[in-house]
């Protein structure tokens, strides 16, 4: 398989020679400059060869079927994946053809040592001024290429591990005397196969050894995807060294994180989960199948805290006055995607009052959930697996911290942290043990690209999800919280089937949020029909906005999972800037995962879905490992006509929405909810069709307008036993506009010709409001106002908004003409 790339299309290359070389082990060390926008260090990483991970996942295979015959031969050509390994056989003797590296007549870049600068090339795939292979044959060099932009390397020279004390225990001699490149790499190889249960002795060597000296640099070369290392007569990845230290820089215009402003104003920077995913913050092998560990050393200004893809909670250790250094690492192997890392002057939001329930438990075994203890032997390479920890097996609530910017600390307290214990229990109940030990929650900046993103140990979620009440908080924390089983613990193999993550992650959301609001079974199904409806009109938009070529789900068909002779590999509209806003992978994955678990039953699906993780935990999966196995579980008379190839050509392999999805919304009855919310919007769609505050505004007007002329002559004819109607009018019905041309009127009658006496008895209402004048006229001469023309004044100096500024002004308004 070759590499073609359109430097004018979207296509994503993964440029990493795996399938000669795989990285196993990586220790970051690394200062964070705000003022420079740069994260600048050293990386260091070992590798182990294509023939010794060959012959491990040979032994791997051996365990699986001694174990678990039915979990991992499922009736598939390869018994059991292996994360660490491709589909086909490694051959020393293949050739490397997958993409021209030779480039006649470039420039030579190389320094007086015969190292490369990291100038990047427009041709985005060829550069080098020498031509070797990347795989071993013939007489040229071993070259490892890793994925990498926008990097400045500054330096690339092996590590001498040999000098390390103590090391001579990974070796068949008690004392190193003699010293060469075979005795180095034997050292790494036994360092990187130590058993799980060394895990703490194997950290402490890998940081030991980070540290040792370097023994010769390498040359090195970068293109515009790519970094490539070799070390002239190393002609075989067996004699490449399997230990090298990389000096390099980030660039401010980085893709792979984002330098920012938190919602305090504060800086800080974070990975984006950019399309390119960490080839722009640490030179790595990009592929899947490239599983490793990593620890990191992180130091930044005292101020800020440093979160990580991490198994340990860590805390900053000060190293001088305004400088703190922060440690973190992973033993579970996982793709160098999904390393996340965020430094800011973010606040742990804690609980005011700290229950049990806020706390990671353990409880005894259920009947229930006997079938969450893993029997026998896992499938994957050897790690310290919880799965096989039998308190791990019942933590229902896992360690966690929330982290903000001071100014969303309230927000997260009243609403995130009241949500994560229900969640994490509504997770544990139906799938079982948490893949990871602990979790960080961190609120994101205001330019986060989505509502959130999950990591190993760590998961970003939008400040959009802290508004709205709890029911967007919790559907997006349950949906992150999915991905540690589907996306994380399983990952896809290849990454156009991401239906294999955001799928199980959007069906999964609906029935962990149902747990943790502990619904009765009528209302979860309720609440997730509505739910579906929602999703049906979002698919049907999807699918009439969107190309065609960008609805399948399983794109590369029969070639899926399949890579180069030497790993590398393309990953389709992987730059496409359309891709991260289309859903079709999240609907049409939601919607296949429903049907199947309407036609097995709930109970029937879940409990399978169980016995699917604990048989795949820890590997990367196809959509037919999930297929076969599932259709294995499925009773004779509930499969009908399913099959892996019409499911296939249904739903994975087509554009459009699949016709069984189209039968089934034709032939559905609407849940109650849904006939409710119809029911309700259409009463209000009739309602607003009638111009209702158009018919009140005009009746209200003539009605005014009728008591406006009853008071006129009230007035004018002294009729005084409905004075009350006037007071009412003016203090209640009138607009200003018609209060103050009545007033006129009053004022009018009493000055006019033809009047021989005039009798007033007025008051001044002075509003704070408007400041309008409220003046009352009455009939009776100079002598004071009768009782019931008093009242009528005291009840208007009673009414709200006049007080004391009532003014009793007899003598202007009682003077005889």
């Amino acid at each position: 398989m070759d590499i073609q790339l359109d430097p004018a299309g979207d296509d994503l290359p993964l440029m990493a020679n795996t399938s000669h070389i795989l990285v196993k082990h990586y220790v970051l060390d690394l200062d964070v400059d705000f003022e420079s926008q740069v994260i600048e260090g050293t990386i260091v990483l070992f590798l182990e060869d294509g023939n010794r991970f060959k012959k491990q996942n040979r032994s791997i295979e051996e365990v699986c079927q001694s174990e678990s015959n039915k979990a991992c031969k499922l009736g598939m050509p390869e018994p059991c994946h292996v994360p660490v390994t491709n589909a086909r056989t490694f051959s020393s003797e293949t050739e490397y053809n997958d993409f021209a590296i030779c480039s006649k007549g470039e420039k030579d870049t190389s320094n007086k040592d015969g190292n490369h600068d990291n100038q990047e090339h427009a041709s985005g795939i060829s550069s080098s001024k020498y031509c070797c292979d990347t795989g071993n044959h013939g007489s040229e060099d071993f070259l490892l290429v890793l994925d990498c932009c926008d990097l400045s390397v500054l330096k690339v020279e092996e590590v001498d591990v040999a000098a390390v004390p103590g090391m001579e225990k990974f070796t068949r001699s008690p004392e190193l005397t003699v010293v060469s490149e075979e005795l180095r790499n034997q050292i790494v190889r036994e360092l990187v196969t130590l058993p799980a249960n060394r895990w703490r002795e194997q950290l402490d060597y890998y940081a030991r050894c980070s540290q040792a000296a370097g023994c010769g640099e390498l040359l090195f070369d970068t293109d515009t995807w790519s970094l490539q290392i070799r070390k002239t007569g190393a002609q075989t990845a067996t004699d490449f060294p399997h230990a090298i230290r990389i000096w390099y820089k980030t660039k401010p215009e980085g893709r792979s994180v984002t330098w920012t402003s938190d919602q305090s104003g504060r800086p800080c920077v974070y990975t984006v989960g950019s399309p390119v995913n960490n080839r722009a913050l640490f030179p790595c092998q990009e592929p899947p199948v490239a599983m490793s560990t990593w620890q990191a050393t992180v130091r930044a200004a005292a101020s800020f805290v440093v979160l990580m893809s991490g198994e340990n909670s860590a805390k900053p250790t000060q190293l001088w006055e305004g400088c703190s250094s922060w440690y973190y690492y992973v033993t579970m192997p996982m793709p160098a995607s999904t390393f996340t890392i965020a430094v800011g002057c973010w606040t742990e939001v804690k609980m005011e009052t700290c229950s049990s329930g806020d706390l990671a438990t353990e409880t005894p075994f259920s009947p229930s959930e006997a079938d969450f203890r893993h029997v026998g032997v896992c499938s994957h390479m050897e790690y310290p697996c919880r799965f096989q920890n039998a308190s791990a097996t019942t933590q229902q609530i896992i360690p966690h911290r929330v982290f903000a910017p001071v100014c969303l600390a309230g927000a997260c307290q009243e609403t995130l942290l009241q949500l994560i214990p229900p969640c994490l229990s509504a997770a544990h109940s139906i799938l079982g043990t948490h893949p990871f030990s602990r979790l960080d929650v961190l609120i994101v900046p205001a330019n986060f690209p989505s509502l959130g993103m999950a990591s190993p140990h760590i998961m970003f979620l939008s400040q959009s999800t802290l508004t709205g009440g709890s029911h967007l908080c919790g559907t997006r924390l349950c949906h992150e919280i999915a991905h540690a089983w589907f996306g994380l613990a399983l990952g896809a193999r290849d990454w156009t089937e991401e239906w294999l993550s955001e799928g199980f992650a959007s069906h999964l959301e609906d029935v962990f949020w149902a747990a943790a609001q502990q619904l009765a079974p009528h209302e979860a199904r309720e609440q997730q029909e509505l739910r579906a409806c929602l999703r049906w009109r979002r698919l049907q938009d999807e699918m009439q906005n969107s190309p065609e070529e960008m609805q399948v789900l399983r794109p590369n068909k029969d070639k899926t999972g399949h890579t180069s002779d030497s790993g590398a590999s393309v990953i389709k509209h992987g730059l496409n800037p359309e891709k991260i806003f289309m859903q079709v992978h999240y609907l049409k994955g939601y919607f296949l995962l429903r049907f199947l678990a309407e036609r097995l039953g709930d109970e029937t699906y879940f409990s399978f879905l169980r016995k699917f993780v604990h048989a795949f935990h820890g590997q990367l999966i196809l959509s037919q490992d999930f297929l076969q196995m599932l259709l294995e579980n499925i009773p004779e008379e509930k499969r009908l006509e399913l099959s892996v190839e019409n499911i296939y050509q249904d739903w994975l392999e087509s554009s459009g929405i699949p016709k069984p999805l189209q039968r089934e919304r034709r032939a559905g009855a609407e849940c109650g909810l849904a006939r409710q919310v119809r029911a309700e919007v259409t009463k209000w769609i009739r309602e607003n069709r009638r111009p209702r505050k158009r018919k009140r505004r005009a009746r209200e007007a003539v009605l005014e307008k009728v008591r406006h002329r009853w008071c006129e002559l009230i007035v004018k004819h002294k009729f005084t036993k409905a004075y009350e109607s006037v007071e009412r009018f003016l203090q209640e019905d009138q607009e200003r506009s018609q209060r103050d041309s009545f007033i006129h009127l009053l004022l009018a009658w009493g000055t006019g010709p033809g009047h021989q006496r005039r009798d007033y008895v007025a008051a001044k209402a002075v509003s704070p409001q408007s400041r309008s004048v409220l003046v009352l006229l009455f009939p009776g001469g100079r002598s004071q106002p009768g009782t019931h023309k008093r009242q009528i004044l005291v009840n208007a100096a009673s009414r709200p908004g006049s007080g004391a500024e009532l003014l009793w002004d007899f003598e202007f308004f009682c003077t005889d003409d």
